[in-house]
């Protein structure tokens, strides 16, 4: 009897909690909305409940289905707020602080990642600064579906762009909605769904790739979660490390009570296969005895330890002052007051190196400073090797597995949660991880460009991308190059309607993947944004090759978007043509500039058939430009 009367007591005690209306992470307090268009508000709540929206003095009344799911249509609104949005079912939500503006997604690999706060030295004033409440940013965290697309994120909210909370805006998309937030006088809204390293099959749907049956076996084979499993384990094995005797020994190395016994001489910066370390991968320990002066005696200060491959961990007497993880942020470690010492202070700086070569990055900053004094930390130091990776390991076949890396994940994960949000457009910055195909990218971008389109039902959706900046060694005979051909795939791409493309040939460093200007990558991109969506009447773009044709041993290459006429940045004739005849084998070209046109020749090919310009991972001098200074893209062609 007891229980005829409990069970329906407890049903209806347990009824409401199970009805109560749940909103995705995105709307949420302080979000964007998309102005000048109808938006969707959605949501979850028990099959059938009746649920009410209200805006703007109106009511929208709707039913969730059998699945819970529900959602009302809002109507176009004009750029203005703040509003509020009152959800009524068995419970009430208030979403407050609304704005209409425009909204972008900004999406892509760790050039998109790269927050205000990992380039706060170059950036230092626009973080001091920062007061642009109508500039707001929604994080979307780094997650993986391999099976199906996710109806939410995993967590995150609205930020605006106002003191401490600029730090971790995407230093690209600040830039890039801080030009037209002020151009425009509206708010603009960044969804930053970005993670570093990932290739551009990792972003498309399944539907998007039924084009590339190599990619589609790949997420076949990845359905079993069983084989994603092995994988994931056999990639951990391979990663757990032998003993680091820098660790194990009593005392640790990193401590001062430690006598240093059989170390070695090594400079800093520099990697250690060019000082007698051979093919090494493990873990190398640093230390040196830094002398520094009465005013930094227990003072707050700041280490710069420029950039350090792959991971570090950076003690001072004995105390741990810092760590990062993987090779490609700039190392800036605060030191709290009490550490430093008058005189003699210990240094150990312990580095894990995976592949490649080890060691510090050269022209980097490399000091430690308070506000009273600076001391430099370059030059001979000592070196003890603490663990050797051996060069087979146990369960290698799982070594390249990265969940992130593989096809649809971020898809599924970051991409299909933001769907049902409007957009005004997109902003995408990748293709350094698919240089190893560079002539498929050609296809994977466009396809990812329509995938996208079809998803949000824009077929006119504008995309907007960045052609990757010049990075490693400079090459100074021509050659060919991989991170060229990509460019070239990423310029084919603007045959794509509603595309553009900002060219960042000129802001790359040889030495570092992630180069620290982001600023003139984002307002380039602002720049073709203002063109291409809103329709200003300005120059956006260099450069761009129109046609060629040959006369004798002369070809003459005219342009298209030269502005106010073609220039170079160092007032001398264009530099990196490169010209070969029938034979393919290129050599350096003489150029000039003739109106929107520039011949090319070398006396020593009668018939010249092809010519490149800036063909090469990191071209030396590319100095073409229009006179608004924007840099011509890296282009070649066959007569």
């Amino acid at each position: 009897m007891k229980k005829t009367i409990l069970l329906p007591l407890l049903s209806l005690a347990l009824s409401p909690l199970m009805a109560q209306v749940k909103l995705p992470r995105l709307v949420s307090d302080s979000m964007i909305l998309q102005r000048d268009e109808k938006v969707k508000i959605w949501g979850w709540a028990s099959a059938q409940e009746k649920v009410n929206v209200q805006f703007n003095g109106r009511n929208y009344k709707t039913s969730a289905d059998r699945d819970g799911h529900w959602s009302v249509l809002l109507p176009a609104t004009k750029a203005g707020g703040p509003y509020d949005i009152v959800i009524r079912a068995s419970n009430k939500l208030v979403i407050r602080d609304i704005l209409f503006g425009d909204v972008w997604f900004c999406s892509g690999q760790s050039n998109m990642v790269h927050q205000m706060n990992i380039h706060d030295v170059t950036y230092g004033s626009e973080i001091r600064t920062a007061n642009y409440p109508q500039v707001r940013q929604f994080l979307v965290p780094p997650a993986t579906s391999f099976t199906n697309p996710l109806e939410d994120v995993k967590e995150g909210s609205w930020k605006a762009a106002t003191g401490d909370n600029v730090r971790p805006f995407s230093a690209v998309a600040f830039f890039f909605a801080r030009q037209l937030a002020v151009k425009y006088n509206i708010s603009v809204g960044i969804i930053n769904a970005s993670v570093g390293g990932t290739p551009v099959e990792s972003w498309t749907s399944e539907e998007g790739l039924k084009a590339f049956p190599a990619t589609l076996a790949v997420i076949n084979r990845n359905r079993d979660s069983g084989y994603v499993q092995q994988m994931q384990q056999q990639a951990r094995v391979v990663a757990r490390p032998p003993a680091d005797a820098g660790i194990v020994s009593s005392p640790q190395w990193s401590d001062p009570a430690y006598l240093p016994k059989g170390w070695r001489n090594i400079n800093i910066p520099g990697y250690w296969e060019d000082q007698g370390l051979k093919d090494l991968n493990g873990i190398v320990w640093y230390r040196r005895e830094i002398d520094l002066p009465p005013s930094m005696a227990s003072q707050p200060a700041t280490v710069f330890l420029g950039r350090i491959v792959d991971a570090d961990e950076l003690f001072i007497n004995g105390s741990p002052v810092g760590k990062t993880t993987y090779q490609y942020p700039q190392r800036r470690y605060q030191v709290p007051a009490g550490i430093l010492r008058e005189g003699k202070n210990i240094f150990t700086i312990r580095v894990t190196n995976n592949s490649g070569k080890g060691g510090f990055v050269p022209d980097k900053p490399y000091q430690v400073f308070s506000s009273a004094d600076t001391v430099d930390l370059k030059g001979t130091w000592s070196y003890k090797v603490g663990a050797v990776w051996p060069s087979v390991l146990p369960g290698a076949s799982g070594a390249g597995f990265n969940p992130l890396y593989q096809p649809v994940v971020l898809y599924n994960a970051m991409v299909a949660p933001v769907i049902p949000y409007n957009i005004k457009g997109i902003c995408w910055y990748q293709g350094e991880a698919n240089t190893g195909q560079p002539a498929l990218y050609a296809q994977l971008l466009p396809a990812l460009i329509s995938d996208w389109r079809k998803k949000w039902n824009k077929p006119s959706l504008p995309f907007l991308y960045v052609q990757l900046p010049g990075f490693m060694d400079y090459n100074y005979e021509p050659s060919e190059s991989n991170w060229a051909m990509l460019r070239e795939s990423q310029l084919k791409t603007l045959s794509v309607p509603h595309t553009a493309m900002a060219v960042a040939i000129d802001l790359g460093e040889w030495n570092d993947i992630h180069p620290d200007n982001k600023k003139d990558v984002g307002e380039r991109l602002a720049l073709a944004a203002r063109q291409s969506v809103y329709g200003e009447k300005l120059v956006a773009s260099g450069p761009m090759l129109d046609s060629a044709s040959r006369s004798g041993n002369r070809i003459t290459l005219r342009f298209s978007n030269t502005g106010s006429g073609l220039s170079t940045t160092d007032g001398g004739d264009p530099a990196c043509f490169a010209i070969a005849g029938a034979d393919g084998r290129f050599v350096w070209a003489s150029s000039k500039i003739e109106g929107n046109s520039i011949v090319v020749w070398n006396d020593a090919i009668a018939e010249p058939r092809e010519v490149r310009y800036a063909w090469a991972d990191n071209p030396v001098n590319p100095n073409l430009i229009n006179k608004e200074s924007l840099p011509a893209s890296p282009f070649r062609i066959r007569l």
